[in-house]
């Protein structure tokens, strides 16, 4: 999506990746954040706050959770997960999983989702990459055209699955 010139992400998450942010949030919020505050304050009644090392650091940690706390928060406002219908067998939708090759045989395996979720994935890709808006709606067999920075290239869709994500893979 387009606005002004800027790319705009995408505001939709697998029901797996919104779980995921909720726990992060929950994590960082329940756990972490409290035994970092209790470490800035037992640094902070030694003294002198300006050379005590362990008091700088973890004051650092604490603005680092704060801003990523305030960070997920947001995102989990706008957020809108999408659930798997089974409408979607047969067709390229968000969260299939999707096999796909070119003309020289290279060939490619990943699930379609959010752009909250692809970091730390090599087999994630988001919505919002050209692969993925040139693969939506087809079938199994179907050919498509993929722009890149070197031209356009052909692949040929050889499977599309649709099944529920596990930590394992991660």
């Amino acid at each position: 999506m387009e606005q002004s010139g800027l790319r705009m992400r995408t505001n939709l998450i697998s029901r797996q990746g919104y779980l995921k942010l909720q726990q992060e949030l929950d994590q960082l919020w329940r756990v972490k954040r409290p035994e970092v505050t209790q470490k800035v304050s037992w640094a902070a009644s030694l003294g002198d706050r300006s050379e005590n090392a362990d008091y700088q650091y973890n004051k650092k940690q604490l603005r680092e959770i704060d801003r990523r706390v305030r960070f997920i928060r947001k995102r989990l406002e706008v957020l809108r997960p999408v659930d798997y219908a089974p409408e979607q067998e047969g067709k390229v939708f968000f969260g299939a999983w999707v096999e796909v090759e070119n003309d020289d045989g290279e060939v490619r395996c990943f699930r379609i989702v959010g752009p909250d979720e692809i970091y730390g994935r090599r087999d994630y890709i988001s919505i919002d990459a050209p692969m993925a808006r040139a693969l939506l709606g087809k079938q199994v067999d179907d050919e498509v055209q993929v722009p890149t920075p070197t031209g356009r290239k052909n692949w040929i869709i050889n499977s599309i699955a649709y099944r529920l994500e596990t930590d394992s893979n991660a």
